[in-house]
């Protein structure tokens, strides 16, 4: 496995902290992809993301409709987070 020198993982963690969530992922587990054996663990530690998320990324970039869900516009499904505590109407 290669890795990478010190000023392209300075610039690839700058590039990595700017993009949404999903698009994380999708980085994450492009690169790791491209390095072959290893490249899982010294991606997962250059950027700080899980084994799991980086695995999640490589299941939504094989199966596009996984991840098609999302409205356009928007960074997750509805549904999530904490519901209302009371109805306003």
């Amino acid at each position: 496995m290669i890795k990478y020198d010190q000023e392209t993982e300075q610039l690839m963690r700058h590039y990595y902290s700017h993009l949404a969530e999903k698009d994380q992922r999708h980085y994450a587990a492009l690169e790791a992809q491209k390095l072959g054996h290893g490249g899982k663990r010294y991606i997962g530690c250059l950027l700080g993301v899980s084994q799991k998320t980086l695995r999640k990324g490589e299941r939504e970039l094989k199966d596009p409709a996984f991840y098609s869900q999302v409205p356009p516009g928007r960074q997750r499904r509805a549904g999530g987070g904490r519901k209302k505590f009371c109805s306003t109407s």
